[in-house]
């Protein structure tokens, strides 16, 4: 798949930690995201060994403000982590429901397995994108690549674009994220998506942790030709990223108003389709609402601009005022300027 043949907007459904430990609580998520409208279904390869170390001292402990405050980095990978004897078969699942299946990788081992998958492209997770070497490596592979900018500045997401651009790998896109769990709608600043796609001249979209659908529809309002949601079965299974996901109904409502959304931005064009010239019959025109003789003058009192708008435009009201009617008209006539005998 090329980024480029993305037409309509391409919707992940995020797997991440919502299996809970369970290989059939993933199989049925993906084939519940199928159910559910989502184009493609991501998984995060990776071992607590190969994200963190097992320590207890501070710096490993969680004090961001998020909902895994108070664990220890090694605990909560340990208990989120996708065991990688799963992802064949999960690859195999997705393939088989027509979905596009494909990974976060967060370091070279996990990039050389899913190699070994065929995966055909990348996410950057956000809390990775200053990986430069990572980032390097990944866009060796010659795939697209979807990186979030959560806890970008400027000049982070300069230095991971022009990484991908060293490996000569141009299939770029940027998706807006606050890295946030969940995160505040006030802090979504989706005006973000149009400016990064000004800026860096790549697809653009949004990986959400918002509650609710709110700020998916307004990001595609505003360019987004990628969206990514945190998708489980049941909140109910539990897990650390269950209370910031949608279920099978709140993801099928999801993507129902994606394509709607879609549907209403349009295109840029004046011109007006045979249905609502149709509708301009409703509009106002000019109507002789006296009977009139011939030698009568317009006056407010006559001629009014009302609807239907089979009569006179209104734009010639001010010029027509005081002028003469040439013949007998009756009330409920069309106004016309030839029924005047002074008006050039």
């Amino acid at each position: 798949m090329l980024l480029e043949d993305i037409k309509s907007t391409f919707i992940i459904a995020e797997l991440s930690a919502n299996h809970n430990g369970s290989i059939d609580n993933a199989i049925a998520t993906i084939r519940a995201a199928k159910r559910a409208g989502a184009d493609a279904i991501k998984l995060q390869t990776y071992t607590a060994d190969t994200i963190t170390i097992d320590s207890q001292l501070d710096d490993f402990k969680l004090k961001q403000g998020t909902i895994w405050d108070g664990k220890f980095l090694y605990e909560l990978y340990k208990e989120a982590y996708t065991p990688w004897e799963w992802h064949e078969k999960l690859y195999s699942v997705a393939a088989e429901q027509k979905l596009i299946c494909f990974s976060s990788p967060f370091d070279k081992t996990a990039v050389d397995f899913l190699e070994k998958l065929n995966t055909p492209m990348y996410k950057v997770a956000s809390f990775e994108i200053t990986d430069l070497p990572l980032i390097e490596y990944i866009a060796s592979k010659g795939k697209p690549i979807i990186i979030s900018t959560g806890i970008a500045e400027l000049h982070d997401i300069q230095l991971a674009i022009n990484a991908c651009k060293k490996q000569n790998n141009n299939q770029i896109a940027l998706l807006k994220c606050t890295s946030s769990y969940p995160a505040p709608i006030e802090e979504a600043n989706l005006l973000m998506i149009k400016d990064l796609a000004t800026k860096f001249n790549v697809l653009t979209g949004l990986s959400d942790h918002t509650m609710g659908i709110t700020a998916t529809i307004v990001a595609v309002s505003m360019g987004a030709k990628i969206i990514e949601k945190h998708f489980i079965l049941d909140r109910n299974i539990g897990g650390p990223d269950a209370p910031f996901s949608l279920n099978e109904a709140e993801f099928t409502q999801m993507v129902a108003c994606v394509r709607e959304a879609e549907k209403s931005i349009g295109v840029v064009d004046y011109n007006l389709t045979e249905k609502q010239k149709k509708g301009r019959e409703f509009s106002r025109s000019l109507y002789i609402v006296e009977d009139i003789k011939a030698g009568d003058i317009v006056t407010i009192s006559n001629v009014k601009s009302i609807r239907p708008g089979y009569g006179l435009h209104p734009k010639y009201y001010k010029d027509i005022l005081g002028k003469t009617f040439s013949v007998d008209v009756k009330k409920g006539s069309r106004m016309a300027l030839d029924l005047l005998s002074d008006f050039k």
